[in-house]
């Protein structure tokens, strides 16, 4: 695959799936604009990518602001002269019991997890629109697909974002644009060791890899490869695609 001459967005990019993602697509020739609110391991990232000869810019950027994500949007066009790969990779969640819910704690996960994605698609639309090209990589979850425990809210942002995902790639088909989804399972990340601290968290982790039948979790360049493909020109005429990287957890 080769990304040279591309410039891409990667949200959530300063750790975990997207900093691997970030740079993957700098190892294969793209310039990056790691976009998150966490400047240190933004930055970080942005020394990873440039350690590895890539380019790239950090963006400081809150995607549930949609005047920052357009500002954001403005801000990597102006950097690189335009936007050929968005992926929407931010994310977030904790693991409760929906009975345990609040009301702010929905709107959180729906604002980062939904509205977020929405928001940076809509942001470049019509920059790839003018230029008849474009690659988006929506990041769900195999929770969207077959539902998780624990994360009732997260896992019906998720699905959204795969329907989301599938009516953006019937929609911009006639403008030569592919819009797809990766789905992880459970990756071994710091918002996973986040969500699962002590012992209970340990059990959980336990119970996760039990059921993945390559028996172990995901890694973040698990995921990057899958999302460097649908990215790239190889996949020009695959849309509306979801595609699961997790080990054989969901098979359909």
């Amino acid at each position: 695959m080769d990304l040279k001459g591309k410039v891409a967005i990667v949200t959530g990019a300063a750790g975990g799936i997207g900093r691997g993602i970030a740079l993957k697509l700098g190892s294969l020739g793209a310039k990056v604009a790691v976009v998150d609110l966490k400047v240190d391991q933004g930055k970080e990232t942005m020394s990873l990518l440039e350690k590895d000869g890539a380019g790239g810019v950090f963006l400081k950027t809150d995607i549930t602001d949609l005047t920052q994500v357009q500002e954001m949007v403005k801000a990597a066009i102006a950097a690189f002269g335009k936007v050929d790969i968005l992926v929407n990779n931010a994310g977030w969640d904790r693991i409760e019991p929906f009975l345990k819910n609040t009301p702010d704690f929905w709107d959180k996960v729906i604002a980062i997890n939904l509205k977020g994605p929405i928001y940076c698609i809509r942001a470049v639309l019509d920059h790839m629109v003018d230029r008849k090209y474009g690659k988006i990589v929506n990041i769900s979850s195999d929770a969207g697909r077959v539902g998780s425990s624990g994360e009732a809210v997260y896992s019906a942002c998720k699905g959204g974002i795969i329907a989301f995902t599938k009516t953006m790639a019937r929609e911009m088909a006639r403008h030569s644009l592919n819009v797809n989804c990766v789905c992880p399972g459970a990756t071994d990340t710091p918002l996973l060791a986040e969500m699962t601290k002590g012992e209970t968290g340990a059990k959980i982790i336990d119970a996760m890899v039990k059921v993945v039948p390559f028996r172990r979790l995901g890694k973040p360049e698990d995921v990057a490869g899958a999302v460097a493909f649908l990215a790239s020109d190889e996949a020009s005429f695959i849309t509306g695609q979801t595609l699961s990287v997790s080990g054989g957890l969901t098979m359909c």
